[in-house]
């Protein structure tokens, strides 16, 4: 609509522009021909005052060139025009502003033709004598004789074009000023034709860009003005539709994207028409990419197009788990359910809707707890048997004999320990894993912690002839749990020492981890994030295949050295949930042969 208003604009400034650059080119041609039409008059009443006062010689060109020559520049100094004496024949007699002896005849020219026919000649032309534009006006000396003499003044036309030029300057300022209150009246008339057209145009499209807020502001009872009510009724009806439509489908919206399961609508003919977002997350598209397309654009597995495909030909409720390995490997459980639009199986097929349940985590779990329980089991039936069998073999006689009987005892008094340290740990992973520990966090020096640590595990390693070493950095703190923390490096310390060979060093190293970017406190020290601990052992090692799964419940890589070391087995799973309850990380890096090095990796705050 502006762009109807700015042609309409440019159209009336276009026809007022016209009007006055046709009248000041009518009025500047006429003031100049009026200009020149009265010069011409002056210059004949001249001419005659001249012929009048003038003594008129007849004789050969030479006699009368000196005399016409002098009267003519005589004349010039009064006049102050160009005057021209021309004999019958076209001869100049005399000249003001140039000697007559060189110039050519002017017998030919228009305004000499024209005097001799007529009595008086005017013409306009620019002269090569003195480089001019000039006004010529020629008269007969005797009116009455076709033969006589031609008197001609010249008059330079450079002020008459001076004054026209003055005119045009007015005239084109006149045409600017016009220009601009056109410009201004036809804007104005302009806007007051097209303002209600381009308002209802504007509202128009905002509703037709779902804005049905948009109102016609109406000023008027006339057609635009119906127009305006008619719409905006429109608007209103509209408003109040989309109003629920929305609320129905943010609704809807809310509930899809907050589903823990994945839902994707497909139609009949197999192209998918919705997406939610668990849906992209478990298949690795976005809806952008796949609303629209058909399923078979999902690259995924075969078994899942098959199982589409199925439910589309049979129209019926089909359930199937299927393992997915993009983006990531996942246990799906597929539940796919026709739609039929009056929700019967008599209607209209309308297509299928697939539920994806990400279930990895639930058979995980299941595994988890089936394997948990069998370790447990196995675990505790070793020594409640061995506790059974050497009690039955007592009953059975052997009491008697007592350096025998005090055998089986110490053997069962040590199954029956080790039993009650299964049943421990297993009850302390239980309520680590179930975040029932609570942890007492307080600034831990380094250095005093580690060393009395180490002595809590010396007679240990003597006995074993162990060498255990440690280096920590002077004023290191951590904020920890310190039972908790000592727990953890003991833990480490007894696996350093129970898989070592006699002669064999168990070593601990505490650093802080420096960070480039940090910057030093107010002492000079440098300021740092993290603390890491590093344990050491020089034992058998353990094999890299071994190596992902060693943090495991009940796992062991050398399960018959275990049982005689009297592990359980669940103590670097133990570790490895106390140090992410710091917020920690716990790595390792072993040989076969060599040893082994764990890792912690601990914030210095919490």
């Amino acid at each position: 609509m502006s762009s109807f208003r700015t042609r309409l604009t440019l159209i009336l400034i276009a026809m007022i522009g016209l009007a006055v650059l046709a009248a000041g080119l009518f009025m500047g041609k006429t003031y100049r021909d009026n200009h020149l039409e009265a010069l011409q008059d002056n210059m004949v009443r001249e001419m005659r005052i001249i012929l009048d006062e003038m003594d008129w010689k007849q004789g050969s060109p030479d006699e009368l060139y000196d005399y016409y020559t002098n009267e003519a520049k005589h004349l010039k100094d009064i006049t102050d025009t160009r005057i021209t004496f021309i004999r019958s024949d076209g001869v100049v007699l005399g000249d003001s502003d140039h000697d007559p002896r060189t110039m050519d005849n002017h017998s030919t020219r228009k305004e000499v033709l024209e005097a001799k026919q007529d009595g008086i000649g005017r013409t306009t032309r620019y002269s090569d004598t003195i480089k001019q534009n000039l006004l010529y006006v020629a008269m007969k000396v005797k009116p009455d004789d076709p033969n006589s003499d031609i008197i001609r003044l010249a008059l330079s036309l450079e002020k008459a074009d001076e004054s026209v030029k003055r005119i045009w300057v007015a005239l084109l300022l006149g045409l600017v000023v016009l220009f601009a209150l056109a410009a201004l009246i036809s804007y104005r008339v302009a806007r007051g034709l097209t303002r209600p057209l381009e308002q209802i145009t504007k509202v128009s499209k905002r509703i037709k860009n779902l804005d049905y807020r948009a109102r016609v502001a109406v000023k008027s009872n006339d057609e635009i003005g119906e127009l305006g009510q008619a719409i905006n009724a429109m608007a209103e009806g509209l408003q109040v539709q989309m109003t629920r439509i929305h609320q129905n489908e943010q609704q809807l919206a809310s509930v899809l994207d907050n589903m823990i399961n994945g839902v994707v609508m497909i139609d009949a003919g197999g192209k998918i028409v919705l997406l939610n977002r668990m849906a992209e997350e478990v298949l690795g598209f976005s809806a952008r990419e796949l609303v629209g397309q058909h399923y078979a654009s999902a690259k995924q597995q075969y078994e899942l197009s098959q199982i589409i495909q199925e439910a589309l030909e049979r129209r019926e409720h089909l359930r199937d788990e299927v393992t997915f390995y993009f983006p990531e490997e996942r246990l799906l459980d597929l539940n796919l359910v026709p739609i039929f639009e009056d929700n019967e199986h008599n209607g209209e097929f309308g297509g299928v809707l697939l539920v994806l349940q990400d279930v990895t985590a639930i058979r995980r779990l299941e595994r988890m707890r089936s394997e948990f329980v069998a370790n447990v089991s196995h675990e505790l039936k070793t020594p409640v048997t061995a506790v059974k069998g050497f009690a039955e073999t007592l009953l059975g006689g052997a009491v008697d004999d007592p350096e025998l009987a005090r055998s089986f005892l110490q053997i069962i008094y040590d199954e029956s320990d080790r039993l009650n340290r299964l049943i421990g740990d297993i009850l302390e992973l239980s309520k680590i894993e179930s975040r029932r520990v609570p942890l007492q966090f307080s600034p831990i020096e380094l250095s005093p912690f580690v060393y009395k640590t180490i002595e809590l595990m010396s007679a240990e390693a003597v006995r074993k002839q162990i060498r255990v070493t440690a280096r920590v950095e002077p004023g290191l703190y951590v904020e920890a749990d310190e039972d908790r923390l000592r727990q953890i490096v003991m833990n480490l310390l007894a696996n350093g020492i129970a898989y070592t060979s006699e002669g064999g060093s168990v070593s601990i190293t505490v650093e802080p981890v420096h960070d480039p970017n940090l910057s030093f406190d107010d002492e000079g020290q440098e300021n740092y994030e993290h603390i890491r601990i590093h344990i050491s052992d020089t034992g058998m090692g353990i094999p890299k295949k071994d190596l992902p799964r060693i943090f495991e419940r009940f796992y062991r890589v050398d399960k018959a050295r275990s049982r005689s070391s009297g592990g359980t087995g669940l103590g670097l799973s133990i570790v490895k949930h106390l140090v992410e309850l710091h917020k920690g990380t716990i790595t390792v890096e072993s040989r076969v042969g060599i040893g082994s090095t764990f890792t912690i990796e601990l914030p210095v705050l919490q």
